[in-house]
């Protein structure tokens, strides 16, 4: 062999060398995560399958992914965590009993024009039919709706008769006990959240964007955690910008992990699914799955939640379905809460936003639109401003 045949064996084997060497790069460059799904396919079996994997390595996913889920490792015995480039340490919310006594000065501040009109129009002395409008128009002002308001009315009218003359000692107490029969004692508050014995509590939260769903899930996190409770959040919200890391932190603060995906427009039912599987896996409490609100139309409404909620069915049962309605939107929360009543079965209401408004009696007219109790209310924008209903306090707060 000559010099020249040497020197051109020599390049080609260089070559080949090279050649082989960018090939096995580029293949582990494009080589799937563990456990990641990567097919475009969007139906329940496959979800329900576990082939809708998620990796637990590692936040780095492929961008075309539509089911990409992120399953934290650790789901408890958290010290600190990271929210992007901050470290923040865990935060210990406030207790569970004696938020709403805690809380009730703003309520009583809200419904100050409520209890006080009524007990001022009660306490004249010749309370005649111009007087009877009066209440009946302050009844309907506060959203207590036209049925609830004549049986106030009515209930009031017969005991102003047989009192006679009134103290106003007693018309407070006689407006008390009708207004607390109306927002009845009797139903159901507690939460379904006390583990079962082979798998976590599931609640699936649902409500229109914009009435601090996500927010309501965070600050329900926080409750769930003072009451000693192991949490675990599932951001099935992939389609409204940031919901995810919107929750995330929320359950950072308070050592609570989410599974989420890092792809817009996910599918949802994936997350949910995934959260619930990484809940009976890590042995936790309680499983909350935020939501999405966006959708306009009842069809669509009942393609995704009623998606979302047969696949984490395979799993578990959803024991709380909990609606978060904007307690200043009045009727129109109602005609929503009907809506959402009507695509999945409705356990308990959240009301935020009122200590943003003196319309307190949205409380009664929704509990008897949909026969179902108002379980969470939130008064104010702080984190911990979030308490368990409970109807005779409420009561003596709009009168007090």
């Amino acid at each position: 062999m000559n010099e020249t045949t040497l020197q051109i064996v020599i390049y080609v084997a260089i070559s080949l060398a090279v050649i082989g060497s960018l090939a096995v790069l580029l293949l582990k460059g494009r080589k799937t995560p563990p456990g990641t799904y990567t097919s475009t396919r969007d139906d329940d079996d496959r979800v329900a399958s576990g082939t809708a994997g998620t990796s637990t390595d590692t936040l780095e996913r492929p961008t075309g992914t539509a089911d990409d889920v992120i399953v934290p490792d650790d789901l408890r015995d958290l010290d600190e965590t990271t929210i992007g480039t901050e470290t923040v340490p865990v935060e210990t919310p406030a207790e569970v009993q004696g938020r709403l006594a805690r809380l009730r000065a703003r309520l009583i501040r809200s419904n100050n024009a409520l209890g006080k009109g009524l007990l001022a129009l009660l306490s004249r002395d010749n309370i005649d039919e111009d007087v009877w409008d009066e209440i009946e128009e302050t009844l309907l002002l506060a959203d207590l709706g036209t049925e609830p308001t004549m049986e106030l009315v009515d209930a009031l009218r017969a005991r102003v008769k047989v009192a006679g003359s009134r103290s106003p000692a007693e018309v407070k107490d006689m407006l008390r006990e009708e207004l607390i029969k109306l927002v009845d004692p009797t139903m159901d508050r507690s939460l379904a959240t006390d583990r079962h014995a082979d798998r976590p509590a599931v609640v699936l939260v649902v409500g229109v964007n914009g009435v601090g769903k996500t927010t309501t899930v965070g600050k329900l996190a926080r409750v769930l955690v003072a009451d000693d409770k192991d949490v675990l959040l599932g951001a099935a919200d992939t389609f409204r910008a940031a919901a995810a890391e919107q929750l995330a932190t929320w359950g950072q603060r308070v050592g609570v992990p989410t599974v989420r995906s890092d792809v817009d427009g996910a599918d949802p039912a994936s997350v949910a699914y995934e959260a619930v599987k990484a809940g009976i896996d890590g042995e936790v409490d309680v499983v909350m799955i935020d939501t999405a609100g966006r959708l306009q139309n009842k069809v669509g409404l009942m393609d995704e939640l009623g998606k979302v909620k047969r696949v984490i069915e395979k799993l578990a049962t959803v024991d709380e379905v909990l609606l978060v309605l904007d307690a200043t939107t009045g009727q129109n929360g109602l005609n929503q809460a009907r809506v959402f009543a009507e695509v999945v079965n409705v356990t308990g209401i959240v009301l935020t936003k009122l200590d943003g408004t003196a319309k307190g009696g949205i409380v009664v007219a929704i509990q008897r639109s949909l026969g179902v109790p108002v379980k969470l209310v939130g008064l104010g924008e702080g984190a911990d401003d979030l308490a368990l209903f409970e109807a005779e306090s409420f009561v003596d707060a709009i009168l007090n």
